[in-house]
C-alpha cells in the first residue's frame, strides 16, 4: 500500500508513469530519490511521447532489472530470470489492459502533438487511464518479487 501511495503521488505532482514505478521502489532499490526520478524520466508516455511501451510497464521492468538482472562477473541465468519477470509483468498488465502499448491504452491518442497533449487534457486520461496503469504495475511487481 505504501508504494501504490507514493506512486500515485508522484504521478499527480506531475512526474511522468515511469517515474513515479521507480520512485515507489526507490528504498527496495538503494537508489536516492534524484537518482529514481531522474534515469526513469525518458521513458514517460511511451518512451518520450512516442506511445511505445507503457512508461509504467518499463518503469516496471527497470526494477526487475534491478532486482533479478545480470551484473558484472555474473553468468546468462539471470538474463533469463529477469525475461522470465519481464514477460509475466507485461502478460499480466496486457491481460488486465488489453496491452502494454502507450498509445493503444491511450485510444490513439498522440502524445507527441499539441493536438494529442489537449486530447488527453480534455479526456482526464491521465486520471481515467494512466493513473490506473501506474497502480496497476505497482500491485504486479509486489506479486513477482
Amino acid at each position: 500500500m505504501e508504494r501504490s501511495a507514493a506512486a500515485k503521488d508522484m504521478f499527480l505532482k506531475g512526474y511522468n508513469c515511469a517515474q513515479s514505478i521507480l520512485y515507489a521502489f526507490r528504498k527496495e532499490l538503494a537508489l536516492t530519490e534524484e537518482t529514481a526520478l531522474k534515469i526513469s524520466t525518458g521513458l514517460g508516455a511511451g518512451i518520450a511521447r512516442k506511445g511505445a511501451v507503457c512508461g509504467a510497464v518499463t518503469g516496471g521492468i527497470l526494477i526487475l532489472g534491478m532486482r533479478h538482472g545480470r551484473g558484472l562477473n555474473e553468468d546468462r541465468t539471470a538474463t533469463e530470470t529477469t525475461y522470465t519477470k519481464t514477460q509475466e509483468l507485461m502478460s499480466l498488465f496486457t491481460s488486465k489492459h488489453g496491452s502494454c502499448s502507450c498509445r493503444q491504452l491511450l485510444k490513439g491518442c498522440n502524445l507527441s502533438t499539441q493536438d494529442g497533449q489537449d486530447f488527453f487534457k480534455e479526456k482526464d486520461y491521465l486520471n481515467q487511464i494512466c493513473l490506473k496503469c501506474v497502480l496497476s504495475v505497482v500491485d504486479i511487481l509486489e506479486q513477482i518479487k
